[in-house]
């Protein structure tokens, strides 16, 4: 069974910068493609940025120029260092992990939460 576990969040002042990480467990096979995830109360989780294991990135119009992420190759690990944090950034991030050969499917950690203080 692959687990995916969060790590990095905190209170961080706006300006600032954080580093968040995952790492999904369970398995050897290589995950399609890892992301990151916001959750904002009230509001539809939404893609913040995503890496496929071809390192191909894609990054939110609000992200973009400020987070990067990052994956070991062959790994199923995945960093996302945010700078500059803006007021308008916090929420519960989340990773996901996506297989297209067993275990396929998509996997979901615990979340984390990242509040900016202005």
């Amino acid at each position: 069974q692959v687990q995916v576990v969060e790590s990095g969040g905190g209170l961080v002042q706006a300006g600032g910068s954080l580093r968040l990480s995952c790492a999904a467990s369970g398995t050897l096979i290589g995950a399609k493609t890892m992301g990151w995830y916001r959750q904002i109360p009230g509001k539809q989780r939404e893609l913040v940025a995503s890496i496929t294991n071809r390192d191909d990135s894609y990054y939110a119009d609000f992200v973009k120029g400020r987070f990067t992420v990052s994956r070991l190759r062959f790994k199923n690990t995945l960093s996302l260092q945010m700078d500059s944090l803006k007021p308008e950034d916090p929420g519960a991030y989340s990773c996901n992990a996506r297989f297209i050969v067993e275990p396929k499917g998509h996997y979901w950690g615990q979340g984390t939460q990242v509040p900016v203080s202005s």
